[in-house]
């Protein structure tokens, strides 16, 4: 692997970390990378936390914006490129599954476990919106997790299996899409070579018949506010068949066994929000009223007002609570 050393990240480097790259290794030997934050000054067996998403993103771009502000708040952090994405490694590239990527998760944990300035007894686990739900899944799994933040999370299996609001929830339709992929899969087989489904739309290209929230990713992915040359959605894309799994695998079929705390974060006005609150509802079986924060027992679901998607990938709105993460994971890893 040839990690880059140079900061280049779409944010600055805090002041008040310190940062260095490490590396770990999965169940299923693929070596992830990732950016260490560390406080300045810190001693002793800190609590840690590590961070990954969003689906198609890089640890250039809002997981180490995530981790370097909790390695600020006094925590351990590691940001890491899923597999097959990044710097980390895997073969074919730019794949994703919802079993190596749940792992994922669980080998930062891994890591994390056996290092000496970590106390392993004290950590957290952040995933941001396709990641959410991979959190989650992990959350479900890992009993060495001991709390969870999902923010502006998709569940990618869901929206895969029914389309967005169930616009495509029919066998019908899922066998259509089935056949196309499994399609790809020959054709791929036959040229030795994997189709990618292709990037984002240029700004350029925008229309006024786009869907806002397209707008939105494009606005950050394919603009200085959020380009990174190695990342998924802003260049080349996903793996065509990439999708076929998520169609088979609920990702939160086992939430409502999530002992441990879980805080839901989710814009108001998000496309994406009815995921949070489906996770909610998988998890206490209480349903919260669309568009209102709720707390059942140790799952909460903050709803940000006004808030959009994208709003909770940088800093640039103001509306990402770290202050209310911070408190969440000091009161829950301790």
């Amino acid at each position: 692997m040839n990690l880059t050393q140079e900061w280049d990240k779409v944010f600055l480097l805090s002041d008040k970390v310190e940062h260095s790259k490490i590396t770990f290794h999965n169940r299923y030997g693929i070596t992830l990378a990732a950016d260490l934050y560390v406080p300045k000054g810190a001693t002793g067996k800190l609590p840690a936390i590590a961070c990954a998403g969003p689906f198609g993103a890089v640890k250039e771009q809002v997981s180490g914006l995530y981790a370097m502000r909790m390695a600020e708040r006094g925590f351990l952090t590691i940001a890491f490129d899923p597999s097959f994405t990044g710097e980390s490694g895997g073969e074919p590239r730019n794949v994703a599954s919802p079993d190596i990527n749940t792992e994922d998760f669980c080998a930062a944990v891994d890591w994390l476990s056996v290092q000496d300035n970590v106390d392993a007894e004290r950590i957290g686990i952040i995933g941001i919106c396709g990641w959410g739900g991979m959190a989650l899944n992990a959350a479900a799994q890992d009993t060495r997790i001991k709390a969870t933040v999902a923010s502006t999370m998709y569940d990618m299996t869901r929206v895969n299996r029914e389309g967005y609001y169930g616009s495509e929830d029919t066998p019908e339709t899922r066998r259509a899409k089935k056949e196309a992929m499994n399609a790809q899969r020959t054709e791929d087989y036959r040229n030795g070579t994997y189709k990618l489904a292709g990037g984002l739309l240029e700004v350029k290209d925008l229309t006024d018949d786009t869907p806002q929230f397209i707008k939105d990713y494009c606005d950050f992915y394919k603009t200085p506010r959020g380009y990174h040359k190695r990342s998924v959605g802003g260049n080349g894309g996903w793996n065509v068949s990439s999708n076929l799994p998520f169609i088979n695998m609920p990702l939160l079929q086992m939430a409502a066994e999530i002992d441990h705390p879980v805080l839901l974060i989710h814009g108001e006005n998000a496309h994406s929000r009815y995921f949070s609150e489906g996770a909610f509802e998988a998890m206490t079986g209480v349903k919260p009223e669309p568009g209102k924060s709720t707390v059942v027992g140790n799952k909460e679901l903050l709803i940000i007002p006004g808030a959009v998607h994208c709003d909770l990938y940088d800093d640039r709105a103001g509306v990402i609570p770290y202050d209310k993460m911070e408190s969440f994971f000091k009161d829950n890893l301790k």
